[in-house]
Protein backbone atom coordinates (compact mmCIF):
# COMPACT_ATOMS: atom_id res chain seq x y z
CA UNK A 1 0.00 0.00 0.00
CA UNK A 2 2.98 2.13 0.79
CA UNK A 3 4.29 1.93 -3.02
CA UNK A 4 0.79 2.34 -4.32
CA UNK A 5 0.43 5.98 -2.82
CA UNK A 6 4.13 6.83 -3.34
CA UNK A 7 3.61 6.24 -7.10
CA UNK A 8 0.30 8.47 -6.71
CA UNK A 9 2.20 11.38 -5.54
CA UNK A 10 5.30 10.80 -7.39
CA UNK A 11 2.49 10.52 -10.87
CA UNK A 12 1.98 13.86 -12.88
CA UNK A 13 -1.16 15.76 -12.64
CA UNK A 14 -3.02 15.66 -15.05
CA UNK A 15 -3.93 18.29 -17.22
CA UNK A 16 -7.72 18.78 -16.37
CA UNK A 17 -5.96 18.59 -12.68
CA UNK A 18 -6.82 21.36 -10.32
CA UNK A 19 -3.05 21.56 -9.54
CA UNK A 20 -3.92 23.03 -6.27
CA UNK A 21 -3.40 20.65 -3.31
CA UNK A 22 -3.68 21.81 0.27
CA UNK A 23 -0.24 22.77 1.78
CA UNK A 24 1.82 23.28 -1.75
CA UNK A 25 1.51 27.13 -1.80
CA UNK A 26 0.92 29.72 -4.99
CA UNK A 27 3.94 27.86 -6.99
CA UNK A 28 1.62 25.40 -8.00
CA UNK A 29 -1.21 27.18 -9.13
CA UNK A 30 0.55 29.85 -11.20
CA UNK A 31 2.47 26.65 -12.80
CA UNK A 32 -1.00 25.05 -13.46
CA UNK A 33 -1.90 28.27 -14.79
CA UNK A 34 1.16 28.46 -17.21
CA UNK A 35 0.59 25.25 -18.08
CA UNK A 36 -2.86 25.30 -19.77
CA UNK A 37 -2.18 28.14 -21.34
CA UNK A 38 1.29 26.34 -22.73
CA UNK A 39 -1.48 23.99 -23.60
CA UNK A 40 -3.98 26.42 -25.53
CA UNK A 41 -6.51 26.41 -22.55
CA UNK A 42 -6.57 30.81 -22.50
CA UNK A 43 -9.87 30.50 -21.04
CA UNK A 44 -11.12 34.42 -20.15
CA UNK A 45 -7.28 36.16 -20.07
CA UNK A 46 -7.31 37.27 -23.49
CA UNK A 47 -11.18 39.10 -23.58
CA UNK A 48 -10.40 40.15 -19.23
CA UNK A 49 -7.12 41.98 -21.21
CA UNK A 50 -9.22 43.04 -24.25
CA UNK A 51 -11.38 44.39 -21.60
CA UNK A 52 -8.81 46.61 -19.62
CA UNK A 53 -7.50 47.74 -22.89
CA UNK A 54 -10.65 49.37 -24.13
CA UNK A 55 -11.28 51.04 -20.81
CA UNK A 56 -8.06 52.61 -20.84
CA UNK A 57 -8.24 53.62 -24.82
CA UNK A 58 -11.95 54.98 -24.22
CA UNK A 59 -11.28 56.60 -20.91
CA UNK A 60 -8.27 58.25 -21.86
CA UNK A 61 -10.09 59.88 -25.36
CA UNK A 62 -13.39 60.94 -22.82
CA UNK A 63 -13.16 61.12 -19.19
CA UNK A 64 -16.96 60.29 -19.05
CA UNK A 65 -16.68 56.46 -20.16
CA UNK A 66 -15.96 55.25 -16.73
CA UNK A 67 -17.86 57.76 -15.19
CA UNK A 68 -20.63 55.78 -12.81
CA UNK A 69 -23.20 57.33 -14.51
CA UNK A 70 -22.42 55.77 -18.21
CA UNK A 71 -21.49 52.23 -17.02
CA UNK A 72 -25.30 52.16 -15.31
CA UNK A 73 -26.18 52.71 -18.88
CA UNK A 74 -23.79 50.64 -20.63
CA UNK A 75 -24.75 47.62 -18.25
CA UNK A 76 -28.38 48.30 -18.84
CA UNK A 77 -28.05 48.08 -22.52
CA UNK A 78 -25.74 44.80 -22.84
CA UNK A 79 -28.75 42.92 -21.33
CA UNK A 80 -31.03 42.23 -23.96
CA UNK A 81 -28.28 40.99 -26.19
CA UNK A 82 -26.84 39.55 -23.84
CA UNK A 83 -29.20 37.51 -22.98
CA UNK A 84 -29.53 36.30 -26.54
CA UNK A 85 -26.35 35.46 -26.90
CA UNK A 86 -26.42 32.98 -23.66
CA UNK A 87 -28.79 30.90 -26.00
CA UNK A 88 -26.18 30.89 -28.72
CA UNK A 89 -23.71 29.79 -26.52
CA UNK A 90 -25.74 27.18 -26.08
CA UNK A 91 -26.07 26.01 -30.15
CA UNK A 92 -22.31 26.90 -30.52
CA UNK A 93 -21.23 24.22 -27.96
CA UNK A 94 -22.63 21.23 -29.81
CA UNK A 95 -20.96 22.54 -33.00
CA UNK A 96 -24.12 23.80 -34.39
CA UNK A 97 -25.39 27.50 -34.93
CA UNK A 98 -28.75 29.10 -34.98
CA UNK A 99 -28.63 32.59 -37.40
CA UNK A 100 -32.17 33.26 -36.90
CA UNK A 101 -32.05 34.56 -33.35
CA UNK A 102 -32.34 38.46 -34.37
CA UNK A 103 -35.80 37.50 -36.19
CA UNK A 104 -37.09 35.07 -33.53
CA UNK A 105 -36.28 37.84 -31.40
CA UNK A 106 -38.24 40.48 -32.78
CA UNK A 107 -40.86 38.01 -33.69
CA UNK A 108 -41.51 37.39 -30.01
CA UNK A 109 -41.37 41.41 -29.60
CA UNK A 110 -44.16 41.36 -31.91
CA UNK A 111 -45.95 38.89 -30.25
CA UNK A 112 -45.78 40.60 -26.72
CA UNK A 113 -47.01 43.79 -28.20
CA UNK A 114 -49.89 42.91 -30.28
CA UNK A 115 -51.48 40.24 -27.55
CA UNK A 116 -50.75 42.30 -24.68
CA UNK A 117 -51.66 45.82 -25.87
CA UNK A 118 -54.19 45.34 -29.03
CA UNK A 119 -55.55 41.94 -27.88
CA UNK A 120 -55.72 43.24 -23.64
CA UNK A 121 -54.51 39.47 -22.72
CA UNK A 122 -52.77 39.91 -19.15
CA UNK A 123 -48.84 40.26 -19.13
CA UNK A 124 -47.39 37.66 -17.68
CA UNK A 125 -49.74 35.19 -20.31
CA UNK A 126 -48.08 37.85 -23.49
CA UNK A 127 -44.58 36.92 -22.29
CA UNK A 128 -44.97 33.09 -21.90
CA UNK A 129 -46.83 33.06 -24.75
CA UNK A 130 -43.98 34.90 -26.74
CA UNK A 131 -41.54 32.58 -25.08
CA UNK A 132 -43.50 29.52 -25.76
CA UNK A 133 -43.52 30.88 -29.94
CA UNK A 134 -39.61 30.60 -29.30
CA UNK A 135 -39.38 27.34 -27.79
CA UNK A 136 -41.47 25.53 -30.55
CA UNK A 137 -39.35 27.39 -32.93
CA UNK A 138 -36.71 25.83 -31.98
CA UNK A 139 -38.46 22.44 -31.59
CA UNK A 140 -38.67 22.65 -34.99
CA UNK A 141 -34.88 23.80 -35.86
CA UNK A 142 -34.37 20.30 -33.96
CA UNK A 143 -36.31 18.22 -35.60
CA UNK A 144 -35.27 19.67 -39.12
CA UNK A 145 -31.66 19.00 -37.97
CA UNK A 146 -32.02 15.65 -36.31
CA UNK A 147 -34.66 13.77 -38.42
CA UNK A 148 -34.34 15.26 -41.74
CA UNK A 149 -30.75 16.12 -42.05
CA UNK A 150 -30.86 19.91 -42.91
CA UNK A 151 -27.83 21.81 -41.70
CA UNK A 152 -28.75 24.08 -39.00
CA UNK A 153 -26.89 27.20 -41.32
CA UNK A 154 -29.83 26.82 -43.71
CA UNK A 155 -32.66 25.62 -41.10
CA UNK A 156 -31.94 29.10 -39.23
CA UNK A 157 -31.65 31.29 -42.63
CA UNK A 158 -34.86 30.13 -43.51
CA UNK A 159 -35.93 30.80 -40.21
CA UNK A 160 -34.52 33.85 -40.08
CA UNK A 161 -36.31 35.24 -43.53
CA UNK A 162 -39.75 33.60 -42.17
CA UNK A 163 -40.20 35.20 -38.88
CA UNK A 164 -39.15 38.21 -40.08
CA UNK A 165 -42.24 38.17 -42.34
CA UNK A 166 -44.57 37.11 -40.03
CA UNK A 167 -43.37 39.63 -37.52
CA UNK A 168 -44.24 42.39 -40.23
CA UNK A 169 -47.30 40.77 -40.76
CA UNK A 170 -48.25 40.78 -36.94
CA UNK A 171 -47.48 44.48 -36.69
CA UNK A 172 -49.90 45.39 -39.40
CA UNK A 173 -50.07 48.19 -41.14
CA UNK A 174 -49.10 50.72 -38.05
CA UNK A 175 -45.52 48.70 -37.65
CA UNK A 176 -45.44 49.61 -34.47
CA UNK A 177 -46.96 49.19 -31.25
CA UNK A 178 -46.06 50.93 -28.37
CA UNK A 179 -45.57 49.12 -24.67
CA UNK A 180 -47.48 51.31 -21.75
CA UNK A 181 -45.11 53.37 -19.96
CA UNK A 182 -46.99 52.01 -16.60
CA UNK A 183 -46.87 48.50 -17.51
CA UNK A 184 -44.45 46.25 -15.18
CA UNK A 185 -42.33 44.91 -18.14
CA UNK A 186 -41.24 48.40 -19.00
CA UNK A 187 -40.56 49.56 -15.66
CA UNK A 188 -38.45 46.61 -15.04
CA UNK A 189 -36.31 47.24 -17.95
CA UNK A 190 -36.14 51.06 -17.56
CA UNK A 191 -36.25 52.15 -13.66
CA UNK A 192 -35.91 48.75 -11.55
CA UNK A 193 -32.89 49.57 -9.77
CA UNK A 194 -31.25 47.41 -6.36
CA UNK A 195 -31.98 49.11 -3.29
CA UNK A 196 -28.48 50.47 -2.15
CA UNK A 197 -28.34 48.18 0.99
CA UNK A 198 -29.32 45.19 -0.98
CA UNK A 199 -27.01 45.42 -3.85
CA UNK A 200 -24.07 44.70 -0.62
CA UNK A 201 -25.84 42.07 0.46
CA UNK A 202 -26.10 40.34 -2.86
CA UNK A 203 -22.58 41.07 -3.12
CA UNK A 204 -21.94 39.29 0.23
CA UNK A 205 -24.03 36.20 -0.83
CA UNK A 206 -22.10 36.00 -4.31
CA UNK A 207 -19.17 35.46 -2.03
CA UNK A 208 -20.26 33.47 0.54
CA UNK A 209 -21.80 31.17 -2.12
CA UNK A 210 -18.29 31.06 -4.47
CA UNK A 211 -16.43 29.55 -1.10
CA UNK A 212 -19.30 26.89 -0.50
CA UNK A 213 -19.63 25.75 -3.49
CA UNK A 214 -15.57 25.55 -3.95
CA UNK A 215 -15.29 24.11 -0.45
CA UNK A 216 -17.71 21.51 -1.11
CA UNK A 217 -16.11 20.27 -4.40
CA UNK A 218 -12.84 20.48 -2.48
CA UNK A 219 -13.83 17.93 0.03
CA UNK A 220 -15.52 15.59 -2.80
CA UNK A 221 -12.20 15.63 -4.71
CA UNK A 222 -10.25 14.74 -1.68
CA UNK A 223 -12.59 12.13 -0.54
CA UNK A 224 -12.13 10.57 -3.97
CA UNK A 225 -7.91 10.94 -3.36
CA UNK A 226 -7.98 13.95 -6.16
CA UNK A 227 -5.97 16.89 -5.60
CA UNK A 228 -8.38 20.10 -4.69
CA UNK A 229 -7.88 23.76 -3.95
CA UNK A 230 -6.55 24.50 0.12
CA UNK A 231 -8.88 26.05 1.74
CA UNK A 232 -6.52 29.27 2.21
CA UNK A 233 -6.68 29.64 -1.58
CA UNK A 234 -10.83 29.54 -1.61
CA UNK A 235 -11.16 31.85 1.29
CA UNK A 236 -8.44 34.27 -0.71
CA UNK A 237 -10.70 34.18 -3.88
CA UNK A 238 -13.96 35.01 -1.86
CA UNK A 239 -12.45 37.57 -0.90
CA UNK A 240 -10.88 39.00 -3.68
CA UNK A 241 -14.46 38.64 -4.89
CA UNK A 242 -16.39 40.28 -2.29
CA UNK A 243 -13.81 43.14 -2.84
CA UNK A 244 -13.92 43.66 -6.59
CA UNK A 245 -17.73 43.43 -6.46
CA UNK A 246 -18.42 45.36 -3.52
CA UNK A 247 -16.11 48.18 -4.61
CA UNK A 248 -18.93 47.80 -8.02
CA UNK A 249 -21.58 47.78 -6.44
CA UNK A 250 -20.64 51.16 -4.33
CA UNK A 251 -19.18 52.85 -7.85
CA UNK A 252 -22.94 52.10 -9.66
CA UNK A 253 -24.30 53.42 -6.64
CA UNK A 254 -23.09 57.06 -7.12
CA UNK A 255 -25.74 57.14 -10.13
CA UNK A 256 -28.53 55.10 -9.78
CA UNK A 257 -27.41 51.98 -8.94
CA UNK A 258 -27.50 48.24 -10.24
CA UNK A 259 -30.73 47.61 -12.30
CA UNK A 260 -33.00 44.73 -11.54
CA UNK A 261 -32.22 43.94 -15.48
CA UNK A 262 -28.41 43.44 -15.63
CA UNK A 263 -29.05 41.41 -12.26
CA UNK A 264 -31.20 38.77 -13.56
CA UNK A 265 -29.14 38.82 -16.55
CA UNK A 266 -26.34 37.61 -14.68
CA UNK A 267 -28.68 35.74 -12.91
CA UNK A 268 -29.36 33.59 -16.29
CA UNK A 269 -25.66 33.43 -16.65
CA UNK A 270 -24.77 31.76 -13.83
CA UNK A 271 -27.89 29.34 -13.92
CA UNK A 272 -26.86 27.95 -17.24
CA UNK A 273 -23.55 27.76 -16.03
CA UNK A 274 -24.46 25.57 -13.34
CA UNK A 275 -26.36 23.58 -15.70
CA UNK A 276 -23.46 23.42 -17.93
CA UNK A 277 -20.81 22.09 -15.59
CA UNK A 278 -22.32 20.62 -12.21
CA UNK A 279 -25.09 18.24 -14.48
CA UNK A 280 -25.51 15.42 -16.54
CA UNK A 281 -26.83 17.55 -18.96
CA UNK A 282 -24.43 20.12 -19.20
CA UNK A 283 -21.79 17.06 -19.56
CA UNK A 284 -23.51 15.65 -22.17
CA UNK A 285 -23.66 18.85 -24.10
CA UNK A 286 -19.98 19.32 -24.07
CA UNK A 287 -19.64 15.43 -25.02
CA UNK A 288 -21.86 15.89 -28.00
CA UNK A 289 -19.78 19.38 -29.12
CA UNK A 290 -16.27 17.63 -28.72
CA UNK A 291 -17.53 14.42 -31.35
CA UNK A 292 -21.05 13.78 -31.53
CA UNK A 293 -20.37 10.10 -32.97
CA UNK A 294 -18.37 9.13 -30.01
CA UNK A 295 -21.43 10.53 -27.68
CA UNK A 296 -23.83 8.67 -29.06
CA UNK A 297 -21.72 5.27 -28.82
CA UNK A 298 -21.56 6.42 -25.33
CA UNK A 299 -24.92 6.08 -24.88
CA UNK A 300 -25.82 9.96 -24.91
CA UNK A 301 -29.29 11.02 -26.81
CA UNK A 302 -27.54 13.20 -29.18
CA UNK A 303 -31.27 14.14 -31.00
CA UNK A 304 -32.07 14.99 -27.19
CA UNK A 305 -29.02 17.29 -27.07
CA UNK A 306 -29.81 18.87 -30.13
CA UNK A 307 -33.41 19.80 -29.43
CA UNK A 308 -33.03 20.89 -25.93
CA UNK A 309 -29.81 23.45 -26.99
CA UNK A 310 -31.91 24.24 -30.21
CA UNK A 311 -35.24 25.28 -27.68
CA UNK A 312 -33.20 27.23 -25.47
CA UNK A 313 -31.34 29.09 -27.80
CA UNK A 314 -35.08 30.14 -29.66
CA UNK A 315 -36.44 30.85 -25.87
CA UNK A 316 -33.87 32.94 -24.66
CA UNK A 317 -33.69 34.68 -28.06
CA UNK A 318 -37.26 35.22 -27.43
CA UNK A 319 -37.07 36.44 -23.58
CA UNK A 320 -34.36 39.10 -25.10
CA UNK A 321 -36.34 40.14 -27.67
CA UNK A 322 -39.15 41.46 -24.98
CA UNK A 323 -36.74 43.07 -23.07
CA UNK A 324 -35.16 44.99 -25.71
CA UNK A 325 -38.90 46.44 -26.61
CA UNK A 326 -39.46 47.38 -22.67
CA UNK A 327 -36.39 49.11 -23.25
CA UNK A 328 -37.00 50.98 -26.02
CA UNK A 329 -40.98 50.53 -25.04
CA UNK A 330 -42.10 49.82 -28.47
CA UNK A 331 -42.10 46.70 -30.44
CA UNK A 332 -41.34 48.05 -34.10
CA UNK A 333 -40.52 46.80 -37.35
CA UNK A 334 -36.59 47.20 -36.75
CA UNK A 335 -36.79 44.77 -33.24
CA UNK A 336 -34.38 42.43 -33.82
CA UNK A 337 -33.24 43.82 -37.25
CA UNK A 338 -30.16 45.63 -37.89
CA UNK A 339 -27.07 44.24 -36.07
CA UNK A 340 -28.87 42.07 -32.73
CA UNK A 341 -28.38 39.09 -34.81
CA UNK A 342 -24.84 39.74 -35.32
CA UNK A 343 -24.00 41.13 -32.53
CA UNK A 344 -25.40 38.29 -30.53
CA UNK A 345 -23.35 35.57 -32.40
CA UNK A 346 -20.54 37.99 -32.15
CA UNK A 347 -20.64 38.03 -28.10
CA UNK A 348 -20.51 34.20 -27.84
CA UNK A 349 -17.50 33.89 -29.86
CA UNK A 350 -15.68 37.28 -28.57
CA UNK A 351 -16.50 36.18 -25.43
CA UNK A 352 -14.86 32.49 -25.62
CA UNK A 353 -17.18 30.16 -27.50
CA UNK A 354 -15.38 27.87 -29.93
CA UNK A 355 -17.10 27.81 -33.30
CA UNK A 356 -15.75 24.41 -33.40
CA UNK A 357 -18.10 23.08 -30.70
CA UNK A 358 -17.12 21.76 -27.20
CA UNK A 359 -15.86 24.37 -25.23
CA UNK A 360 -16.78 27.55 -23.81
CA UNK A 361 -19.29 28.65 -21.11
CA UNK A 362 -22.15 30.52 -20.26
CA UNK A 363 -19.99 33.49 -19.11
CA UNK A 364 -18.72 34.13 -22.77
CA UNK A 365 -22.07 35.78 -23.53
CA UNK A 366 -21.36 38.26 -20.15
CA UNK A 367 -18.11 38.83 -21.44
CA UNK A 368 -19.03 39.18 -24.74
CA UNK A 369 -21.57 41.52 -24.68
CA UNK A 370 -19.50 43.79 -22.15
CA UNK A 371 -16.78 44.10 -25.21
CA UNK A 372 -19.27 44.75 -28.31
CA UNK A 373 -21.06 46.98 -25.94
CA UNK A 374 -17.98 48.96 -24.65
CA UNK A 375 -16.58 49.60 -28.08
CA UNK A 376 -20.16 51.30 -29.05
CA UNK A 377 -20.83 52.89 -26.12
CA UNK A 378 -17.24 54.31 -26.80
CA UNK A 379 -17.60 55.55 -30.16
CA UNK A 380 -21.14 57.10 -29.32
CA UNK A 381 -19.30 59.09 -26.58
CA UNK A 382 -16.59 60.05 -29.00
CA UNK A 383 -19.40 61.01 -31.74
CA UNK A 384 -17.84 58.88 -34.34
CA UNK A 385 -19.76 57.39 -37.29
CA UNK A 386 -21.35 54.28 -36.44
CA UNK A 387 -19.24 52.45 -39.51
CA UNK A 388 -16.58 52.36 -36.93
CA UNK A 389 -18.35 50.32 -34.83
CA UNK A 390 -18.89 47.59 -36.83
CA UNK A 391 -15.23 47.59 -38.33
CA UNK A 392 -13.67 47.67 -34.67
CA UNK A 393 -16.22 45.18 -34.08
CA UNK A 394 -15.70 42.66 -37.01
CA UNK A 395 -11.72 42.82 -36.23
CA UNK A 396 -12.30 41.97 -32.79
CA UNK A 397 -14.33 38.82 -33.92
CA UNK A 398 -11.57 37.87 -36.30
CA UNK A 399 -8.99 38.35 -33.57
CA UNK A 400 -11.46 36.21 -31.44
CA UNK A 401 -11.62 33.45 -34.07
CA UNK A 402 -7.81 33.12 -34.86
CA UNK A 403 -7.24 33.01 -31.08
CA UNK A 404 -9.65 29.97 -30.88
CA UNK A 405 -8.08 28.21 -33.93
CA UNK A 406 -4.32 28.65 -33.04
CA UNK A 407 -5.75 27.60 -29.44
CA UNK A 408 -7.43 24.46 -30.84
CA UNK A 409 -4.24 23.50 -32.23
CA UNK A 410 -2.25 24.33 -29.99
CA UNK A 411 -4.03 21.89 -27.56
CA UNK A 412 -4.21 18.89 -30.55
CA UNK A 413 -0.48 19.19 -30.52
CA UNK A 414 -0.05 18.90 -26.72
CA UNK A 415 -2.15 16.17 -26.37
CA UNK A 416 0.16 14.05 -29.58
CA UNK A 417 2.88 14.76 -27.90
CA UNK A 418 1.82 13.90 -23.85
Amino acid sequence: MSDVKAAQEAAPLDLLDERLRKGEGIRPVLTGIWDRIRSGDLGALPIVLGLVVIAVVFQSLNSVFLSSANLVNLLMESASVGIIALGVVCVLLVGQIDLSVGSVSGLAAALTAVTFVREGWPLPLSMAAAIGAGAVIGWLYAQMVTRLGVPSFVATLAGLLSFLGLQLWLLGDTGAINLPFDSDLVHFAQLAFVPEWLSYLLVVVAAGWLFATGYGLARTRRAAGLSARSTTLLVARSASVLAGLGFAAWYLNRARGVGWLFVSFVALVLVLNYALTRTSWGRSVFAVGGNAEAARRAGINVGRVYTSVFVLCSSLAALGGMVAAARLAAANQSSGGGDINLNAIAAAVIGGTSLFGGRGSAFAALLGILVIQSISNGLTLLDLDSSFRFIITGLVLAVAVMLDSVARRSRVAHGRAA
